[in-house]
């Protein structure tokens, strides 16, 4: 069973340093390499949100297991500044950085599962689960 990777986001170089393992624990877990793509896009996205919006923050990768299944679960924790529009931050083009707005939209389209709690003045927990097939 991989075990679970946490990356601490403070730099690109931590965004970096996500998607390569995400990448090697999604292999491990026996995804193929279109799903490893998807999986290590949607740690990319949420690694660049935690940058980019809370400066600091950690990503936690670990092997997801339900009912005659397994998986890989993402999480992103941030202590940043919250989102306070969740509904309007899921709209696609929706963003405050300038970019093409296609980042959380596009984590839940990329995921089988996809969670997001957020606090304003606390913070932010993301979840995301990708189901081998």
């Amino acid at each position: 069973m991989a075990e679970e990777t946490n990356v601490d986001i403070h730099s690109e170089w931590g965004i970096v340093a996500a998607r390569q393992a995400g990448r090697t624990m999604a292999r491990e877990i026996g995804f193929g390499s279109v799903d490893q793509a998807r999986i290590t896009t949607a740690i990319s996205e949420l690694a660049r949100n935690i940058y980019l919006y809370a400066e600091t923050g950690k990503i936690s990768i670990l092997e997801a297991q339900g009912p005659n299944k397994k998986g890989i679960r993402i999480v992103a924790i941030d202590q940043g500044p919250g989102i306070p529009d969740l509904r309007r931050v899921m709209e696609d083009g929706f963003t405050t950085s300038g970019g093409l707005g296609a980042g959380l939209p596009g984590v839940k389209r990329l995921m089988d599962e996809f969670d997001i709690n957020s606090q304003v003045g606390e913070g932010t927990t993301i979840t995301a689960i990708k189901w081998l097939r």
